[in-house]
């Protein structure tokens, strides 16, 4: 994985190549024992797997390119574990990449066909909406939600791949310029740059070349995409992220007390609080209550984006699921350095993907990995 950040000079092939090389170093396997590869990118254009992998020789397999907005390369390893538990494969290499620095700045453009987009419900305001609402009915203020940023950045400062490594106050962020109201700038994630990959193995295989490294199972995927919804819903319930959990958790016959970490898809800091509840990690309007408890941070019983999360680590769309992924498995693994959550052995991932007129979510795709 690539520390996320903005490197204007570099193509996007040029920036995962090494991301990609790293997973294959870290496998333990040749490029020769691939059988199979996912790429995902939402703004890099069309057949960026083979413009990536191309780089490395890694050709003649099937190179299978994913497009679910920031769901996309979590799309990748939903299909990639799939193909490898059906016996179609042995081996899978995933990457995802964005350079969101090319876009310039402001909020990321969306199909200029859709209803919602064109009226201007961007992800700030959609984000925005949900979390008035939400202050609404659990009673919170709009500074509240500044303290799922000063955790987030709190954890970057110690992930040196975060595209932000400076901690930040509750005044600093409450006194960065408004976005969509209740939402400040530090709020929100970042545009930015980013690569990551992983290598998905058999079990036979990743036993001989795991390279004296614990082993982490892929112990269940989960991928929906949001309902078709065209009355009013629930803007403080997420049900696609809702329903994945509880799949996610009867797939695999594990609890909510059983995760001790999880990367969730923190977009904007009103996302992380209704996450929890999806999830299960606390009641319904007992999220802020969680939150500050500590449970939630280094330390904590249940510890939620030790990377920093999307805010603080930084939210390459494309890039976002697998490196949730990666870093799950590193933490699994002990690997995690200065952001280590002690004694990790089961870690769940969650990315959501993309806005639809009419759709709560494009995609929402949750991954569960033990140790």
């Amino acid at each position: 994985m690539r520390k996320f950040g903005k490197y204007p000079e570099l193509t996007h092939k040029q920036f995962a190549v090494p991301a990609v090389l790293e997973a294959l170093k870290e496998s333990g396997l040749s490029r020769e024992r691939i059988d199979v590869a996912y790429s995902s990118s939402v703004f890099g254009g069309s057949m960026m797997g083979q413009q990536i992998l191309g780089q490395l020789g890694l050709t003649g397999i099937p190179i299978i390119n994913v497009e679910d907005a920031c769901s996309s390369s979590a799309v990748g390893v939903h299909e990639a574990a799939a193909r490898i538990a059906e016996g179609r494969c042995e081996a899978a290499v995933i990457v995802g990449v964005d350079m969101l620095t090319k876009l310039g700045r402001g909020a990321l453009p969306l199909n200029r066909e859709d209803w919602d987009a064109i009226n201007g419900l961007t992800m700030p305001v959609l984000y925005a909406m949900r979390a008035r609402r939400y202050m609404h009915e659990h009673g919170l203020k709009a500074a509240d939600f500044s303290e799922v940023t000063v955790k987030a950045r709190a954890h970057g400062a110690r992930n040196p791949l975060a595209q932000f490594q400076k901690p930040v106050t509750l005044e600093e962020v409450n006194a960065s310029r408004e976005v969509a109201d209740p939402f400040r700038l530090l709020h929100c994630c970042p545009t930015g740059d980013g690569a990551a990959a992983v290598v998905l193995g058999s079990e036979s295989l990743m036993k001989e070349f795991a390279g004296g490294r614990p082993p982490v199972q892929v112990a269940g995927t989960v991928l929906h995409s949001g309902e078709y919804e065209p009355g009013p819903y629930s803007m403080t319930t997420s049900h696609v992220s809702s329903k994945s959990a509880r799949d996610i958790y009867e797939l695999t016959g594990v609890s909510p007390t059983d995760i001790h970490v999880a990367e969730i898809h923190d977009s904007f800091a009103a996302a992380e609080l209704m996450y929890y509840e999806a999830f299960q990690f606390c009641r319904p309007g007992d999220a802020l209550a969680l939150l500050r408890s500590g449970a939630t941070s280094l330390g904590g019983r249940q510890v939620v984006n030790p990377s920093g999360g999307l805010i603080s680590r930084g939210h390459p769309v494309a890039a976002s699921g697998v490196a949730q992924i990666a870093e799950i498995t590193r933490q699994l693994q002990g690997r995690s350095g200065a952001h280590q959550v002690e004694g990790a052995r089961v870690g769940l991932a969650h990315v959501t993907g993309g806005g639809v007129s009419n759709f709560e979510h494009g995609a929402c795709a949750v991954t569960l990995l033990k140790r």
